[in-house]
């Protein structure tokens, strides 16, 4: 018998073992208690078990559980109708990820031009420090070594330039460039927010030279930021846009949105989706619109989100020596460190705070969109410990 790991070894795992949710907390196997700024990398953000949502999924389990897409669905016509009342889209695809969410807007991207007799244009503009996920389409967006070593070659369809870098997005445009896609939040890459300059000018770019704008939304949408778009925030609308992560809260789900225009090209038979849309996933999607469409729930998140800048600037403003900027906008923070951040995550860990780290030596921070003003508090309280703790180490070792 083989001495290979039985689950494929492509995660350095934790030495814990979950078993239970529920709110901000998750629970190991030795009842001990961890406050959860990571959240699935921004998936559960209703928290974990949100009663809404376990009803509906419940309620779902007990009457249908699969169709094929050859069918109508009540549930997924529901979820699209109710994205495209909330957004720029005027139709949705529905998928099991945000990878495959992502690629459906390429194939949307493609099939546009291809539609209106423009084959030749296929590349697309991207960014240095983005993350699309792990498909071999999507590491070839990225290009970093840490995703693209070994699996060679790669799909060449992507021009990759700096991010906010306006010239270098102008000097990419070429006669076979279809769109301009880019992350208005980039979270793997760094926590880096767009300008909202940046975004307008993209917006502009695309409709001079008759691109399709494309954003990412997966990480930074669905409520994060304290509207339920990131992009939002800049006032302009993207002809493409792929949302994942938090739809489904956990459940695995992703969409693609596009307009009508952007979309033309996809007629019956163009694409498709075993599980895409089941109505397990449409019960999810649904009740997690039910919870952050009430009047209430955005407001509390972008007073959240203020209170949590306050707190981390603080943390930042005590603890020089550790940390050196704050970045992100409302629930979706990340802290530059100035000594390894994976030392701080592990540090976290150690004190029952979970967090995440991203490229940059940042630290992310993903409390759930329903936290407190206490467990904001509660995750504070341990910043500062670990920093102390931190700094008197390196003392004590000094001397």
């Amino acid at each position: 018998m083989s001495d290979f790991p039985a689950l494929l070894p492509v995660y350095a795992r934790a030495d814990i073992h979950f078993e239970r949710g529920e709110g901000a907390y998750l629970y190991d196997d030795k009842g001990q208690r961890y406050l959860d700024f990571v959240m699935g990398i921004a998936v559960a953000s209703l928290g974990h078990c949100h009663p809404v949502l376990v009803e509906a999924l419940k309620k779902q389990t007990e009457t249908l559980w699969a169709t094929s897409n050859l069918y109508k669905s009540h549930g997924g016509q529901r979820l699209a109708e109710r994205l495209v009342a909330l957004t720029f889209a005027d139709t949705v695809f529905f998928q099991n990820s945000g990878v495959e969410a992502w690629d459906t807007g390429i194939k949307i991207i493609r099939k546009y031009f291809s539609h209106k007799g423009q084959p030749n244009r296929t590349r697309i503009i991207s960014f240095q420090g983005c993350f699309h996920g792990r498909s071999m389409t999507a590491i070839a967006a990225s290009k970093t070594e840490k995703m693209v070593g070994g699996f060679g070659p790669l799909v060449d369809c992507f021009d990759q330039v700096s991010y906010g870098d306006i010239d270098a997005v102008r000097a990419a445009i070429t006669p076979d460039t279809a769109a301009i896609m880019v992350e208005p939040i980039l979270g793997e890459g760094g926590m880096k927010v767009a300008s909202t300059e940046f975004l307008q000018v993209l917006r502009t770019l695309c409709d001079e030279q008759g691109l399709l704008l494309y954003f990412d939304e997966i990480q930074c949408g669905m409520g994060r930021t304290g509207k339920f778009f990131a992009h939002e925030y800049a006032g302009v609308m993207p002809d493409v846009m792929c949302i994942a992560k938090a739809l489904g809260n956990g459940f695995p789900i992703g969409a693609c949105l596009a307009t009508a225009h952007a979309a033309q090209g996809m007629t019956a038979g163009t694409h498709g989706s075993t599980y895409g849309g089941n109505p397990l996933a449409m019960a999810v999607g649904n009740a997690v619109l039910d919870v952050m469409t009430q009047p209430d729930f955005l407001p509390h998140v972008t007073r959240l989100g203020d209170y949590f800048e306050h707190v981390l600037l603080d943390v930042i403003a005590k603890h020089p020596q550790i940390f050196s900027e704050l970045r992100g906008r409302g629930l979706i923070r990340g802290l530059v460190c100035i000594v390894p951040n994976t030392d701080i995550v592990a540090a976290l860990q150690n004190e029952k705070l979970l967090t995440v780290a991203a490229s940059g030596n940042v630290v992310r921070l993903l409390p759930p969109l329903i936290a407190t003003e206490a467990q904001i508090d509660e995750a504070i309280a341990i910043l500062h410990l670990v920093a102390e703790k931190y700094v008197a180490q390196k003392m004590e070792k000094a001397s």
